[in-house]
């Protein structure tokens, strides 16, 4: 086994990231990355919060950002963010350019996820759309963007069943959302704006229209799933938790 993502080298970080070491270290002396937590022998290591905080940065670039406004977007951000609160940065960033994967070897994608993966590894990363197989079984079409967050969930004792069942959840309701949501700008924006016919004009202006009003839907998404998942999980386990109060016997 590898070595884990809560205790990387320099050398190790840079491997997991697709980076070098000289990024990494210019990236800490603009203030970009927090500093590594100081070991025996006066070695830095690395966690995961850095790795994320690495794909933000590389997803931040991918839009065209230079690295004063990356600078001042990672400023802006609470300093005490989990490296799952920055993934979620990065998912709203990423959230509307095109999709992009990229092929990698078993070799590859090992080196990358820091650690071997057996074939029961690898059945879940396609599960959840991390990696699908090709015609070569020696290469996958891999999502970069997914690959961080999905070699964390591998250590989750999470049933490969389970994970499919849940995908399909996910499926089912954000296409459900999303045609509503695709409606609701047709009547209401569409259909009322229109000057004519649908020419290639119209069709530009209508499509700008939606791509600046679609960051806004996605961060609405992703709060409104964020505050009903906590208050699901606040009202089940409170009751569990009530539940075990009551039936604990007095001392």
């Amino acid at each position: 086994m590898m070595e884990p993502a809560t205790d990387l080298t320099v050398d190790e970080l840079a491997a997991r990231a697709g980076v070098t070491v000289r990024t990494i270290r210019f990236y800490s002396t603009r203030g970009l990355l927090p500093p590594p937590e100081i070991g025996p022998r006066r070695v830095g290591r690395y966690g995961p919060d850095h790795l994320s905080r690495l794909a933000l940065i590389e997803e931040l670039q991918h839009q065209g950002l230079t690295l004063s406004a990356i600078e001042r977007y990672l400023e802006q951000l609470p300093p005490d963010l989990s490296a799952q609160d920055l993934a979620i940065h990065r998912a709203l960033v990423a959230s509307w350019i095109p999709d992009k994967a990229e092929d990698a070897t078993r070799e590859q994608l090992e080196r990358r996820v820091g650690r071997a993966l057996t074939e029961e590894d690898v059945d879940r990363l396609a599960a959840m759309s991390v990696l699908v197989r090709t015609d070569d079984p020696r290469v996958f079409r891999v999502d970069p963007g997914l690959l961080h967050l999905g070699t964390r969930l591998l250590d989750v004792p999470i049933a490969l069943e389970t994970i499919l069942a849940a995908r399909g959840v996910v499926i089912e309701h954000t296409r459900a959302a999303a045609r509503e949501l695709s409606r609701l700008f047709k009547d209401e924006v569409w259909e009322p704006n229109r000057h004519g016919g649908p020419d290639e004009e119209e069709l530009a202006r209508m499509k700008s229209l939606s791509a600046h009003m679609q960051p806004m839907v996605v961060q609405a998404l992703v709060t409104a799933f964020q505050r009903s998942m906590k208050q699901e999980l606040r009202e089940s386990f409170g009751k569990e938790g009530d539940r075990g109060r009551r039936e604990r016997p007095q001392e």
